[in-house]
């Protein structure tokens, strides 16, 4: 397994921040030569313009995730376009709030948000055992569409999502209540939790929470049952099975647990 880049090393926010650093210090020093060389101003359309397409070329070429790129791409429009609009400043006060909600854990945990989809969901269903009466949590659940689905479709199941982001687990709360799921979401984070409960876990995590991922399913989970990741791996752990899903190069990965508890 090939060592990560230093760059792929650093936390996702981390390097968005960083990107944004490194166009703003090319935008302006772009500006400084128009001016010495062209004797005109830098218009500001085209500063607001090159610094969002250019810190979406970067994230691209970094390996950050698709939704990344488009925060890139948008962030300095949505700002540029909100000075032009003079809006109040409570607004961005409600702006930050609602990110904090959503992304207040990222730097702890390691973890941003990542949704899964409909093709993950059904070949996660088709791993999963068929006898009755299985526990499945899905660690990070977000808005909670993929456990809903799950128990839907194995109503036999029981189905639990654990998060650790307040408003997407107000969100999947307040969406199964409404849809009367089986499917239960817990507010907390899934460290605390003991997976010696579940026959099942699911988790959409990021590369850097893994390995201690790992350390707790070799410790807690019974034997025989299933740990299922996707597009991450575990570093130096062979899966028992790995089932390519709809984007190219990114794959379920499935263990199942081996030997008697420790």
């Amino acid at each position: 397994m090939h060592k990560p880049s230093a760059s792929r090393r650093l936390l996702p926010a981390t390097r968005a921040l960083l990107i944004q650093l490194i166009m703003l210090v090319i935008n302006l020093l772009l500006a400084w030569l128009v001016s010495q060389f062209a004797g005109h101003d830098y218009p500001i359309m085209l500063f607001v313009l090159i610094q969002a397409t250019g810190a979406c070329f970067l994230a691209w070429r970094l390996g950050m995730a698709p939704w990344w790129r488009l925060i890139h791409l948008f962030f300095p429009l949505a700002v540029w376009g909100m000075v032009q609009l003079h809006v109040p400043s409570g607004v961005y006060l409600i702006g930050f709030l609602l990110s904090l909600t959503l992304f207040w854990t990222t730097f702890r945990t390691q973890v941003p948000f990542y949704p899964s989809y409909l093709a993950v969901w059904q070949q996660v269903l088709a791993l999963m055992p068929s006898r009755p009466g299985l526990r499945m949590i899905d660690i990070g659940s977000g808005l909670g569409d993929m456990a809903m689905h799950m128990a839907q479709a194995r109503p036999d199941c029981q189905l639990v999502g654990i998060e650790v982001a307040p408003l997407p687990w107000l969100i999947s709360y307040v969406r199964a209540r409404w849809r009367k799921s089986s499917a239960r979401f817990v507010l907390g984070n899934y460290h605390k939790l003991d997976f010696q409960e579940f026959d099942v876990v699911f988790a959409y995590l990021s590369p850097a929470a893994m390995p201690a991922l790992w350390q707790k399913a070799e410790a807690e989970m019974r034997p025989g049952s299933l740990l299922i990741s996707y597009e991450f791996e575990i570093p130096g752990v062979v899966p028992t099975c790995q089932h390519p899903v709809g984007e190219a190069e990114k794959s379920l990965y499935g263990w199942i647990m081996p030997g008697s508890q420790t």
